[in-house]
């Protein structure tokens, strides 16, 4: 199981959102590149971007960081926020992104996601985000009637590298992963998964641990390495047992 640290973007600076609340962000850097830097020193093998501001606009804002932090850490980087067009998935590959994460454009657009997947073989990964188990998009300010399983199973033949599964009730407030939701949607479908949201110390590890033979395969760390609830040494140890 892979550990991804999460880095956070909103008008320029490294921050943490509660529940995707827009109202309440803390900033935890000014300088996301040093950041990505302190994390890759640290033993990261990937980071994990999101452009908090581009996912509400609906295209990328903070492109110019993401740039400076592809070029900055030589691990591998995944980014996701606003990606919502062929423009800017080829834009984000060229400048050295690995991964193009596609959340609302997978429940709005799904025939740019299909063809990005087929087009861009291995680097699109599908964003599912949920409240009380249904998709929501636009930021995390839209709720569907959509399942999480429903909306990867639409996806299966078309050979995305992973699915990154949020619980939105549970990002940013370290209450613990929702470790049978990502389990169930991992057994579900044929998509690796990549858990997202609610890591408050090592035992959210261990526990995503014993659903990794599912396909459970990664799990993204925000406010638990920034607050100091959990190390970044100590979650890679726990993956790694």
């Amino acid at each position: 199981m892979i550990i991804i640290p999460a880095i956070d973007l909103k008008d320029g600076k490294c921050v943490r959102l509660a529940q995707g609340d827009f109202g309440r962000v803390t900033v935890y850097a000014d300088d996301p590149v040093a950041m990505a830097v302190r994390w890759q020193e640290q033993g990261a093998q990937r980071i994990h971007l999101v452009d908090l501001d581009g996912s509400l606009a609906g295209a990328p804002v903070n492109r110019i960081q993401i740039r400076d932090i592809v070029r900055a850490v030589s691990v591998p980087v995944q980014v996701g926020g606003g990606i919502r067009s062929r423009e800017t998935i080829e834009g984000y590959l060229a400048a050295g992104v690995r991964w193009v994460i596609l959340g609302t454009a997978a429940l709005r657009d799904q025939e740019l996601v299909r063809g990005a997947c087929h087009d861009y073989e291995g680097k699109i990964i599908l964003g599912i985000d949920a409240v009380d188990g249904r998709v929501a998009v636009q930021g995390w300010t839209e709720k569907t009637a959509a399942s999480p399983a429903d909306l990867a199973r639409g996806y299966e033949n078309d050979g995305p590298a992973a699915i990154i599964y949020t619980d939105i009730k549970r990002d940013g407030v370290g209450t613990g992963v929702n470790v049978e939701a990502t389990g169930e949607l991992a057994r579900a479908v044929g998509i690796s998964v990549i858990a997202s949201g609610g890591v408050a110390g090592v035992e959210d590890i261990v526990r995503l641990k014993r659903v990794e033979e599912f396909g459970v395969t990664g799990v993204i760390i925000g406010k638990a390495l920034y607050s100091g609830a959990l190390s970044l040494a100590e979650a890679l140890r726990a993956a790694a047992g």
